[in-house]
């Protein structure tokens, strides 16, 4: 799945920096499993993606009993967080049944392309305007897209459908930033996952009874990848990196993220022997320099921090 880091908060200098790294490192590590684990289930995308969250949210769930401090959400905000769970939902099925079509890599690649949709959207909804390092991350970005789609192309000799919902998958989780940045103003990040987490979990289980999906778990090991991914990938992943979001500037945060994309493939390589094409090498390389470039054109108060 697409992770992206928003604005962080604020940024201590020096040693204190430390455990925010590490948590850093964690959460990029957390995070570069997600694909090994889904590949490692026997069920749909959609279903594992339900489980993906189904169990973080059921470990949470506890923790509402300490949310009597918290100032109660509006109904509009808890309707902003609703949407962002099905564009969340919407994400999770894509990704996880793109990196069932396609490469490992290839998904993650493709699924962390949500910058620069970010970009577009804040373009053409509100009019305003991007410079002309983002434009040139877009192009470095889509460049790279349409050689990773060739190169599939080219060795399965069948319409590059993984590819395109990795692509879709990125898109979603930009709506999903896009739609909860204001309320994550209004909430403490501990109450804004659980919430989040839920009804992203409810909408995919919409979704998966909707596509005609068994729920149905077949095996032990398929079981062992959902604890993965539930409690590893996305509770521990997420924790790890919201610490670090507190601590760090969102440019370093959002450009080390994608070191998940490097991981993600030797780990692919090494458990599943998946082989890498110098078109696909390329493409990526093209990719991760369009997000990374798009990035730092959409935070630039932060290059004061490096």
């Amino acid at each position: 799945m697409a992770t992206h880091a928003p604005i962080a908060a604020h940024a201590p200098a020096g040693p204190r920096r430390l455990p925010a790294y590490l948590a850093l490192a964690a959460g990029v590590m957390c995070i570069s499993w997600s694909a090994i684990f889904v590949r490692s289930t026997d069920i749909p995308g959609p279903a594992s993606a339900f489980y993906r969250l189904l169990i973080p949210a059921l470990v949470l769930l506890p923790t509402s009993f300490f949310d009597r401090a918290q100032p109660r959400l509006s109904p509009r905000n808890l309707g902003i967080i609703a949407l962002g769970g099905l564009f969340f939902a919407l994400d999770l099925a894509l990704y996880n049944t793109s990196v069932l079509r396609t490469t490992a890599a290839n998904a993650t690649v493709l699924g962390n392309c949500s910058p620069i949709v970010v970009g577009l959207l804040t373009w053409l909804l509100f009019r305003r305007r991007a410079r002309v390092a983002f434009w040139l991350g877009l192009l470095l970005a889509v460049s790279g897209s349409v050689l990773i789609v060739w190169a599939d192309l080219a060795r399965h000799q069948q319409f590059g459908v993984g590819d395109l919902m990795a692509l879709g998958a990125g898109a979603c989780f930009a709506v999903y930033l896009m739609a909860t940045e204001e309320v994550r103003a209004h909430t403490s990040t501990l109450v804004f996952l659980r919430l989040a987490m839920l009804s992203s979990t409810l909408a995919l289980l919409l979704i998966n009874l909707a596509l005609g999906i068994s729920l149905r778990v077949p095996n032990a090991r398929t079981w062992a990848a959902l604890f993965g991914l539930g409690l590893f990938t996305q509770l521990g992943g997420y924790l790890a990196l919201t610490y670090a979001l507190g601590h760090l500037p969102a440019t370093i945060t959002s450009i080390s993220l994608l070191a998940q994309v490097p991981l993600t493939a030797l780990l692919a390589v090494l458990l599943f022997r998946e082989t890498l094409t110098l078109p696909q090498i390329t493409g990526a390389v093209l990719v991760l320099a369009g997000v990374a470039l798009a990035h730092r054109r959409q935070h630039p108060e932060d290059e004061a921090n490096l």
